[in-house]
C-alpha cells in the first residue's frame, strides 16, 4: 500500500528518531503554558534578531549565558519561533505555536533531562542529551569528551540549529568548557553569540517556577562571530566566553 502524503509527514523522524508531529505538538503545549510568562508577567526585552534573519537552515550554533536549567532555554524557542513568523525583536501574537520550528536542539546534560516527567518531555521537544565530563550526581569529576556525544551534537546541526551553553553551569561568570571547541573545529558552525539576563531573579534554578514577577527579562543576538576555527582551544574560548560577556573582563568590581 503507498504511503499518502498526509501518512508520510506524520512518519516523519528527526535527526534522533523523534516523531516530528509529536515534538510540534510539544513546543506548542510548553509554548503555550510558558508564553504568558515572558509577554506579562516578567516582559521580556529582545534584541537583535535581524541577525536571525539570514541565517542558513542548517549548521548554525547559539552560544549563551546560562542562568536556568529551561527558562532560558524555552524563551530563545519562543524567539526562534517567533521569527519565523516575521516579528522583529518581539514575540507579537502567540500564532507562531500554530505551525513551530521543530529542528531547534539545545544542549543538555544526560543526567538533567532524565529527571522526572517534565524533563523528558523537554527532552524529546529537542535535547542532545550529553554526559558532562566535570561533574555527575552532585559530585565533581574528571572525565574525558564522549565522540559519541560529539557525533549527536554533528547530527543535530545537521538538522537545525543548537543551543549550547559554554559554561556548563547557571553560576555567572563560571569558566567556559573547552568541550565546545572541539564540536566547533569539527563541524564549523555559524555561530550566533547571545547574552541573557534577568532569568535567574523571575524563576527558580529549573526554570519551572516563578519566583518574582515585573523581572525584567533580556535577550540580546550578537552578529554572528568572526572566528577562525583553526585558531586553539584556549584562544576560541576565549573569544566565545568574551562574546557571551562571561570573561572576567565584563565581572563586575566587588
Amino acid at each position: 500500500m503507498k504511503k499518502t502524503k498526509s501518512n508520510r509527514r506524520l512518519l516523519k523522524r528527526d535527526a534522533f528518531g523523534n516523531f516530528v508531529f509529536i515534538k510540534k505538538i510539544l513546543i506548542s503545549f510548553i509554548g503555550a503554558l510558558t508564553y504568558p510568562r515572558y509577554k506579562w508577567l516578567n516582559r521580556i526585552k529582545i534584541e537583535g534578531t535581524e541577525h536571525l534573519k539570514d541565517l542558513p537552515v542548517r549548521n548554525v550554533l547559539f552560544v549563551s549565558n546560562h542562568q536556568t536549567y529551561f527558562a532560558d532555554v524555552i524563551a530563545m524557542l519562543h524567539v526562534f519561533n517567533s521569527v519565523k513568523w516575521k516579528f522583529k525583536n518581539k514575540l507579537g501574537a502567540p500564532v507562531y505555536l500554530l505551525a513551530p520550528k521543530h529542528n531547534n536542539y539545545f544542549i543538555a546534560a544526560e543526567e538533567t533531562m532524565k529527571a522526572g516527567w517534565i524533563p523528558k518531555l523537554f527532552a524529546y521537544a529537542g535535547s542532545v542529551s550529553i554526559k558532562r565530563t566535570f561533574r555527575e550526581k552532585g559530585e565533581d569529576i574528571n572525565r574525558q569528551v564522549q565522540m559519541e556525544d560529539i557525533s549527536k551534537i554533528g547530527m543535530a546541526l545537521d538538522d537545525g540549529w543548537v543551543i549550547t551553553f559554554p559554561q556548563g553551569t547557571t553560576k555567572a561568570f563560571a569558566a567556559g568548557r573547552r568541550g565546545t571547541t572541539h564540536f566547533i573545529k569539527k563541524f564549523k558552525p555559524v555561530i550566533i553569540p547571545v547574552v541573557i539576563d534577568g532569568f535567574a531573579k523571575a524563576f527558580d534554578k529549573k526554570g519551572l517556577r516563578k519566583l518574582k514577577r515585573k523581572v525584567k527579562l533580556s535577550m540580546t543576538f550578537k552578529p554572528k562571530m568572526e572566528i577562525n576555527y583553526e585558531d586553539d582551544a584556549d584562544t576560541m574560548l576565549g573569544k566565545i566566553m568574551d562574546s557571551i560577556e562571561q570573561s572576567m573582563s565584563f565581572q563586575p568590581i566587588a
